[in-house]
Parts: structure tokens; C-alpha cells; sequence
């Protein structure tokens, strides 16, 4: 073991120097072997015979070297590689004959074929020896690493092709594949044997077997939710494949196996986006994103580049966010024709956005800068205001002052009867909007209301998978707690459509589809990565922990503050109808929080919070940013 691994860090050069010296001493050696095969020891010496023998080495150093034969990674050579030994021998021994005739060199001509057989032997067995000394399986056995035993469900082209994969993969041994197919059953793939799914029992107690791969890219999302349900109670980690856009696109491979999203829990299919909606406020367009590094708004950003605006600007507080998004952006090929400008800025800095709007004549803006994590705004209740409602304010007020076309909220479901200060903000911000489109028809403005997105900053996924590979425990504030979840590309998709729709003042909602128990999803979560839950005994992998609601959080989000609703032309976007105050008394109410905020004054501002934002009924901790209780 030490051996081989000695040789796996030799540099690749002298390892090449090796081969070719192996390669000349066995050729030379194959050549005197074939004279003596044919004529035995009567041929001896062979002293007439070196110069032809010396030649068949030296030949043989360039013709390899041209035909790549020392270009290949020996421990990963496959079939094709013999392909290229037998035709770069065969070549060899072509002009080696040739010479032979032509320079009438002594070599029995007999032997010529018996020794480009033997040279085939030789060159072959040596690659086949250094495969074996050197693969990872080989290195792997060594160090005593028992493999994991795993299943695939799906012995379609899919799993074929993953199977393949993970053949090249050290660590990991495939029992069986698992497919609903009863003609597909009992049968075997590549010497693997299909089995049903009441045999996966037998595979984890009989064969050990601890992870099944789903292979299955292409099924729908009910489907996929059904067979993820049925494992959910076996001891095995569940994994996927990537979807199979994303492997026809060529962004991943077969090999590129994913823990299961928890979207595939949601089981809905995705909506295809309507085109018209998609490229009406972005196609040959300037787009300005706001808060452009963020979860929403770095996937919206990327959403729009590919409908071919003129110009995108990246607006953005944090430098450290701003760079990751432009850099990625500058990545993405086919779009060196959209113009990226990156700046640094506040929503809050009315004279910068004022001159970048008449620099840029920027024509949409997507406004999804904002303070968004309910325990931080509870407790930073100034800055959340301040940035949440008075910056869209701001920036809204500019935007019409500017004649920009289109502008779009990204909101949120905890505006309707918030709890938190967070919630108050945002509504707070819809109102703002609300108020100045009678002051400026010429500007669309438009909100958007959604929940939580999976993957997102804060989102609860990532979470609990860094406590789940911590050991536990799993930590959920309450075991009633219910959420809304939808994906980031999904909800940026549908804010793009129902940005485009409506006539200014518009509240759009998204069908989030069916609420989620943050409990159950805990649980899933815990028994698709393989573990159990600890029950009442104590008996279990991960323990799951109730901490109690954190300050301002709701058991359940609502996305309408009314019944009042009504349908759009795409079936998971609902627009509302929602009262406001006209813009002078919203700007009174502006100057009201501005004054008590600056002087602190907590108690005032829950009390204007509750005055004119519809449902308010704050149960967080009642603390300002500084921690200080309200006199």
C-alpha cells in the first residue's frame, strides 16, 4: 500500500519516462523470445539480429508517443485504450517490417508475426497490471474501507448510465436495482439483478445495504414525492439524480449524485412560465435589481439576463454579495451583449438613485432589497423600518418621479396580519406603492406576495442538515408550526410573469400550493438521510427539539388579508384587493414613525404600527435595536 501509493505522487513525467523504458526492454526482450520460439536454442547468439531488434525499440518510442499511448491516466484506462494498444502495435510492427526489407536487416521473417503477438501480450498485460496496482478499488481494499452498499431504483437508461458512473467511483457497490417494471423484475443489468420494492427489505437485512439512488431525472414531481414517501420509513439515505435538464443542458452528469431536495416532498409539478409575460419588462429593456446579491435577487437577476434586457443593473448594499453576483453573471456565456453595471448603494441614498436613473433611463425595476429574517428585525425594529419601508418608499417615489415604467415589490406572506415588525414593514411598504400609483399613473407599480423559498438565506433545509451531520438535535421552534415553500428559480419565475400583468397598484399572490408542518419536514429530512428519530424511549439517531416561537413569529402565514380575490391569466397567480391610505395620509404616517423612531420612542411606533397597518398584533419581544425595553 505504501508502494502504490508512493507511486501515485510521482510526478507524471517520470512516470512516463518509466513506461517508455519498460516499453523498449520488453520490446527488445518479446523479439529475442520470438526468434527463440521459432527456432530454438540452435538460433544462438543472435549477435546478426541486433541491429533489427534494436531498431523495434527506437521505433517504437515516437509511433507510441504520437498515438497516446502515454497520454492515458493508467489507473482510469478502459475498453477504447486497447482499441489504441492493438492499432499503435500493429502500426509499429508494419514499419518495423518495412524497414526490415528495406534496409535488409536480418530477422527471420517468420518470426516477425510471433513477435508482433507477443508485443501485443506484453503492452497489453503491463497497462492491465498498473490498472490493477493502481485503482482505487485496489487502493481502497487496502486501507480496509468496506464499501457502501447501496440500490438503484430505476433500471431505465438512467440508472444504466448512473451504474456505469458509479463503477468508476471507489467506496460504493451496487446490490441491485429496484423498478416498478414486471418485465424489467428477476432480470439482470450489466450482472446486476433488478429486484421489486418489497425486496428492498431483504437487501438491507441480507446485503447491508444503506443508500438507494434515485434514477429517475425525468418523472414527474407526484411520482417522485410517492416513491421518496414510500422510503422514507426504511433505514437508508435517499439520493438523487440531478434533473434531467439540468444533465441534457450539461451542467451535471450522471455521476453527480444529490442528497433529495425537499422540493420532491412538495409534489407539484412546475407551471411552464408564459414567454410573453417572461420578456414584456425585460427584452431590450433596462432592468434595475435591487438587493441583487440576495437569494431572490441574485436568481432573479440571472432569470432576466437570459431574456436579453439592454442593460442590467446589479444594485446592491453589500460588496462582498455585489461581487459573487457579477462575477458569476460574467460567466454565464451568450449574454456578452447585455450590458452589467454593478453599484454599490443604499434605497435609502434618494440623491444617488435620483442620478442613476437619469444616467441609466432605466425602464424596470425589481425591487427585492430588503431586511427580511423576522428575530433580527424584532430586534433591530429601526433599521427594519427604516430600510423596509421608508427605502421602498423612497426608491418608489424616485422611480415615478423618474417616469420608470414598471416597478415590482417583492413582498411577502407575513404582511397579511403580521405579528412582527418585519411583517408591518413590508405591508407598510405595499401601502407606499399603493398610495403613489394614483400620484404617478405613469409608472407601474406592482407587488408580489409570497412565502418561504427553499434554499434561501435562513431557510430552515440547510439548517437542519448541518445539525443532522452534527449529530443533533434538530431544533423546531414549535410542533404546530405550519409554512408555505416554494423554489427560488419558481417564485422568481412567477414574480417576473406577475410583474408584467395588471395596471399599477395591482397586490399578485402566489399559489404556494398546500402548507407544510415544519415538524413533519423535520422528520423527513431525518429519515432520508438515513437516521431515525429519537421516539418517547429515547430510542433513535437525531433528536428533535421544540424551542418555543421566537419573537414575532406566527404558528401560520396567510397570504390575503381579505376573501376579496380574483384569478389571472396564469393559474398559479391570484391578484388581491386590498385597502390603502392615500399618499398624503401615508406620508403623515411616514413623518409620525420617522419622529419616533428617531427619538426612540418604541411604544409610539407599535401604536402607529397598529393603527394603520390592517391586522397588526405584535407578539414579539417589544425591544429596539439596542435591546432597551419601550418606556
Amino acid at each position: 500500500m505504501k508502494f502504490t501509493r508512493k507511486l501515485l505522487s510521482v510526478p507524471r513525467i517520470y512516470k512516463r519516462i518509466i513506461s517508455m523504458s519498460v516499453d523498449m526492454l520488453g520490446l527488445w526482450f518479446v523479439s529475442v523470445l520470438a526468434i527463440w520460439l521459432r527456432f530454438g536454442e540452435s538460433v544462438f547468439p543472435i549477435t546478426g539480429y541486433v541491429p533489427a531488434i534494436v531498431l523495434l525499440g527506437f521505433l517504437a518510442l515516437p509511433i507510441f508517443i504520437t498515438r497516446g499511448l502515454y497520454r492515458a491516466v493508467i489507473r482510469y484506462i478502459g475498453y477504447q485504450f486497447a482499441m489504441t494498444v492493438l492499432s499503435s502495435v500493429t502500426v509499429l510492427f508494419v514499419l518495423w517490417a518495412a524497414a526490415i526489407f528495406l534496409f535488409d536487416l536480418k530477422y527471420p521473417r517468420s518470426a516477425i508475426i510471433i513477435t508482433w503477438l507477443l508485443a501485443l501480450f506484453f503492452i497489453g498485460i503491463t497497462r492491465l497490471a498498473a490498472r490493477w496496482a493502481l485503482s482505487d478499488r485496489l487502493v481502497n481494499r487496502r486501507t480496509a474501507c468496506k464499501p457502501r452498499s447501496v440500490a438503484i431504483f430505476g433500471a431505465g437508461s438512467s440508472g444504466k448510465q448512473l451504474l456505469s458512473a458509479i463503477k468508476k467511483i471507489h467506496g460504493i457497490k451496487v446490490i441491485g436495482f429496484l423498478d416498478d417494471d414486471l418485465h424489467l423484475q428477476k432480470h439482470d443489468i450489466d450482472a446486476i439483478r433488478v429486484y421489486c420494492r418489497s425486496d428492498l427489505t431483504q437487501l438491507i437485512e441480507v446485503y447491508g445495504v444503506t443508500e438507494v439512488f434515485l434514477a429517475i431525472p425525468s418523472l414527474s414531481q407526484p411520482l417522485r414525492k410517492n416513491i421518496i414517501e414510500w422510503l422514507e420509513p426504511y433505514p437508508v439515505k435517499v439520493s438523487t439524480l440531478p434533473s434531467i435538464d439540468e444533465i441534457v443542458s450539461g451542467k451535471v452528469s450522471f455521476s453527480d449524485i444529490r442528497e433529495v431536495a425537499i422540493e420532491d416532498l412538495l409534489g407539484r409539478d412546475a407551471v411552464p412560465p408564459l414567454e410573453s409575460l417572461l420578456s414584456y419588462c425585460i427584452t431590450d429593456k433596462v432592468v434595475m435589481v435591487t438587493g441583487a446579491g440576495g437569494s431572490i435577487g441574485s436568481e432573479l437577476c440571472r432569470q432576466v439576463l437570459r431574456r436579453s434586457p439592454k442593460v442590467v443593473i446589479l444594485y446592491e448594499m453589500s460588496e462582498f454579495a455585489l461581487y459573487n453576483i457579477e462575477s458569476e453573471l460574467k460567466r454565464i456565456h451568450g449574454f456578452e451583449s447585455t450590458e452589467l453595471i454593478s453599484i454599490l448603494g443604499s434605497v435609502l441614498d434618494e440623491t444617488k438613485l435620483t442620478r442613476l436613473f437619469s444616467l441609466y433611463s432605466v425602464d424596470t425595476i425589481y425591487h427585492a432589497a430588503a431586511y427580511k429574517h423576522v428575530p433580527i428585525v424584532e430586534h433591530n425594529m429601526e433599521d427594519g423600518l427604516r430600510n423596509n419601508t421608508f427605502g421602498t418608499h423612497i426608491l418608489a417615489k424616485t422611480a415615478g418621479q423618474a417616469h420608470i415604467k414598471n416597478f415590482v415589490l417583492i413582498s411577502t406572506d407575513k404582511a397579511v396580519r403580521p405579528t412582527n415588525v418585519m411583517g408591518a414593514s413590508k405591508r407598510l411598504a405595499e401601502m407606499a406603492l399603493q398610495a403613489l400609483q394614483v400620484e404617478f399613473p405613469q409608472t407601474r407599480f406592482v407587488m408580489v406576495r409570497f412565502g418561504n423559498v427553499l434554499g434561501s438565506s435562513g431557510s430552515v433545509i440547510p439548517l437542519f442538515r448541518k445539525q443532522i451531520a452534527e449529530g443533533g438535535p434538530v431544533t423546531v421552534t414549535h410542533k404546530e408550526i405550519t409554512r408555505y415553500f416554494m423554489t427560488i428559480p419558481e417564485a422568481a419565475s412567477l414574480v417576473i410573469q406577475a410583474g408584467s400583468m395588471g395596471k399599477g397598484g395591482d397586490v399578485f399572490v402566489l399559489d404556494m400550493g398546500e402548507p407544510v408542518k415544519i415538524a413533519e419536514l423535520a422528520q423527513k429530512v431525518i429519515n432520508l438521510s438515513g437516521l431515525s428519530v429519537v421516539n418517547e424511549q429515547g430510542e433513535g439517531d437525531i433528536e428533535i427539539q421544540y424551542t418555543g416561537l421566537r419573537p414575532g413569529e406566527k404558528l401560520y402565514e396567510e397570504l390575503l388579508i381579505g376573501n376579496n380575490v380574483g384569478g389571472t391569466e396564469h393559474p398559479r397567480i391570484m391578484k388581491a384587493n386590498e385597502d390603502f391610505l392615500s399618499y398624503s395620509e401615508f406620508v403623515k404616517v411616514l413623518q409620525q414613525l420617522d419622529i419616533a423612531l428617531a427619538h426612540y420612542e418604541m411604544d409610539k411606533v407599535f401604536q402607529y404600527l397598529t393603527m394603520f397597518v390592517s391586522g397588526f398584533k405584535h407578539e414579539g419581544a417589544m425591544v429596539d435595536y439596542l435591546g432597551n425595553k419601550p418606556s
